[in-house]
């Protein structure tokens, strides 16, 4: 496991397996970043020639960009990475340029980074960065991968921002190894069992309802959609509190762990990658943990609407009727549409916890990602205020968000001639809209709610950038934390 300490060590001569340090990018070329004390004779220790070494390697300091260049005793690092910051330092390119530097070395013990962290906030961002860079997933391969060990941040910030990266770090990194293990090895069950272990772990109250409980209970969304597999489904219900809390949040999460589309099957190249789809829920369980890590002053509470959607004998057909939690029916015209059926019920269960704020992430609509791309969530809420501010939220967390309407108009093509709703409009356009009036219908007046659409950043089919790696990002885990914050920051105002 990797470890991350701050301090305020000379970089040229401290002792380190790889020095990383920033460049910005000018028009004479590569320079080193102003604001870290001890660097001022970086380039001197290379006998005047360091900015031209790497121009001719091809780096410019652009953002995004990185080079290595073996030290040969110039400094003590025997390694030095260059990473570029662009023209300006922001604090999530701060982020991203210690995530790719840090994801680049391998067979790395320990790497100090060398960046602009003069202030608590940009220490905190290199931490976070590094650490979220340095994240691996090899539990189903015989060649290990060697992540680095240990990193140091060159800054006299304080131990308090590399403490705090640390735990959301480690937040995002469960919900990863969640989204990238097999359906075969995380199903309803297990999922529930892990949130049992990991939310006692940190101090939180958790509750879990097998389909027995669920049936009696009258969750008829979640019911429906986990019917058709062998493995039942489950609600997972998770509870922080402190003592001096003013404001409740629940969270509701989407936790599909393996989506076949039911009887409406999806085509073979959009199956592959549905293990993702329990993205939500950990998103949410990642949040809790985190949050009850970080001791905030809000009391929150988080559901894992779990669940398989599998083809059977068993499984819900199309214009079949369900009975959600909420008492208003449902008529499935596609099986497919199945996220929305289990949040129907989160969400309705939610409301009578009396929260200040609900907010259900999901990986809900392909929509999303034909709209907004494979890294911007869409952001829908019942009241403008809340929109922005959990897009605000996601901003500052460095996680994609745009605001999108819920256009009234779309309400009718989800009308039913035998149930109160239809779980689907009959024309494609406007999906991820579609989607979120749906779960609007089953928030009661007067509750606030937002819905984060994010099938497309959960899960990245690409090649890694920046502390984002291949396959499970960990998507909005520091939004949600980062959403708690603002209500902590706010309680008793």
């Amino acid at each position: 496991m990797t470890t991350v300490r701050l301090n305020s060590a000379d970089p040229v001569s401290y002792d380190t397996d790889a020095l990383i340090v920033g460049f910005h990018s000018g028009a004479a070329g590569p320079a080193v970043a102003a604001g870290v004390e001890g660097l001022d004779g970086l380039d001197a220790a290379f006998g005047g020639k360091l900015g031209a070494t790497l121009a001719q390697l091809g780096f410019h300091g652009k953002a995004g960009e990185l080079a290595k260049v073996p030290t040969f005793g110039a400094v003590t690092a025997p390694l030095l990475v260059a990473v570029g910051l662009g023209e300006e330092t922001s604090v999530e390119g701060l982020r991203r340029a210690a995530g790719s530097a840090v994801r680049s070395l391998k067979d790395t013990k320990r790497a100090a980074l060398a960046l602009p962290a003069g202030s608590a906030e940009e220490a905190e961002a290199v931490a976070l960065g590094a650490l979220l860079g340095a994240y691996t997933f090899d539990r189903y391969r015989a060649d290990k991968q060697q992540a680095v060990e240990t990193i140091e941040v060159l800054s006299g910030a304080g131990s308090e921002a590399g403490e705090r990266a640390s735990v959301l770090a480690e937040s995002v990194a469960l919900v990863r190894d969640l989204v990238n293990t097999p359906p075969s090895d995380l199903w309803p069950g297990k999922f529930a069992e892990i949130a049992e272990e990991r939310g006692a772990e940190a101090g939180i109250k958790v509750e879990v309802l097998d389909e027995k409980q669920l049936k009696e209970a009258g969750y008829g969304g979640i019911l429906g959609v986990g019917q058709g597999s062998s493995r039942p489904p489950r609600l997972v219900r998770l509870s922080y509190t402190h003592p001096e809390a003013a404001k409740t949040l629940a969270y509701v999460g989407k936790g599909i762990t393996f989506d076949s589309g039911g009887l409406s099957i999806k085509p073979s190249a959009a199956m592959d990658w549905m293990k993702s789809d329990m993205g939500g829920a950990g998103a949410v369980l990642g949040a809790l943990i985190g949050i009850a890590k970080l001791g905030l002053k809000v009391n929150a509470i988080g559901y894992l609407c779990l669940a398989e959607n599998m083809p059977s004998g068993t499984a819900q057909r199309p214009s079949d009727v369900l009975h959600s939690y909420s008492g208003k029916t449902v008529e499935v015209l596609d099986t497919d549409a199945e996220g929305r059926l289990v949040l129907m019920d989160g969400i309705a269960r939610a409301a009578e916890d009396d929260p200040d704020l609900i907010v259900d992430v999901a990986t809900l609509t392909g929509a999303q990602i034909v709209a907004l791309g494979w890294r911007t969530a869409g952001v829908m809420s019942n009241d403008d205020e809340v929109r922005e501010a959990v897009v605000a939220a996601a901003d500052a967390a460095g996680e994609g968000a745009w605001g999108m309407p819920l256009p009234e108009e779309l309400r009718k093509g989800l009308d039913s001639p035998t149930a109160d709703i239809a779980n689907l409009h009959p024309e494609r356009w406007g999906g991820m809209l579609t989607a979120g009036i749906f779960l609007r219908e089953f928030v009661p007046a007067g509750v606030k709610w937002a819905h984060i659409d994010m099938a497309g950043p959960a899960f990245n089919k690409g090649e890694p950038h920046g502390y984002t790696p291949k396959g499970g990002t960990g998507a909005y885990v520091r939004t949600l934390i980062g959403l708690a914050e603002r209500h902590a920051s706010s309680a008793g105002k």
